[in-house]
Formats: structure tokens, sequence, C-alpha cells
């Protein structure tokens, strides 16, 4: 089990992600207010280790992730597992490939986080989330 140690909404496309100390996640949606949120997509929610973060010197919400935890594999669940994070239930669909986009943050970065920018999940049961919430893997799923 981890703990969600981090929330970010993206407002706007070019603008920092705002961090937030609670968020409503809507089902089949993504984050309340967040800018790549979307009905249908299987890119609703992207979480991040900060492990990772740690180990790169980068600040939670630096890598556009919108939930940060710490204690969780995030990296090693398999497509399909399930995780409960605060009161939203979410599904992992895919990890998260490194876009160009990172190099302007630090150059060299997109290649730096190359398997480990997160996982992608969408959301199945929507509900609150708080900094300090646990984060369980409720269900494992299986690797496709």
């Amino acid at each position: 089990m981890g703990t969600v140690t981090a929330i970010h909404i993206g407002k706007r496309s070019g603008l920092p992600m705002t961090p937030v100390e609670e968020a409503e996640i809507i089902t089949d949606y993504g984050l309340e207010g967040d800018r790549n949120a979307r009905a249908g997509s299987k890119r609703q929610v992207l979480m991040m280790p900060a492990e990772v973060l740690d180990r790169l010197g980068l600040e939670p919400g630096t890598v556009k992730e919108n939930i940060t935890t710490r204690g969780l594999d995030v990296m090693g669940l398999p497509r399909g597992a399930r995780v409960r994070v605060g009161e939203a239930l979410l599904e992992v669909t895919l990890a998260c490939t490194p876009c160009g986009l990172m190099n302007d943050i630090r150059p060299g970065l997109q290649e730096e986080l190359r398997g480990q920018r997160g996982m992608l999940f969408r959301v199945l049961e929507g509900g609150r989330v708080r900094v300090g919430d646990p984060v369980e893997v409720v269900e494992v799923g299986e690797e496709v």
C-alpha cells in the first residue's frame, strides 16, 4: 500500500500544474478541472511514483502527473490492475511514454524518464482524493 503525496491539476496547456490538497475524480473522465480529462479516454489520470521524482531531482507535478504516490510500485502495476485512491477506483491502462515536452523541463529528461514516467489510468468509480489518502491495489489484473 502507498500514500498520495501530491495532487496536481493542469488547468491550461503550457502552464505549470496547480497543486491542490484534494480533488474530485469523475467516473470515466478524470480529475475535475484538468485539461486532459476526457470521457472514454485511456489517459484520464496520470500517477507517478515520488521515488522516481526524488531520484531525478524533480518536484511533484513537474512531469505533469495528476497524482504522486510514495510506497507503491506504480511502474510494476500490470495493465488491468485496479487501484483504490481515496474514494476513487482506477484501472491501469498503459505506461506513460515520455514525450519531447519533457526536454523543455530539462534537456535529456525525456530519455531519463523512459520506462518510468508513470502509469495512466481510466476512472471506474469517481470520488474524492486527498493528499495523505492510501493507495491500494485491490485487483491485480493481467498483463496483455
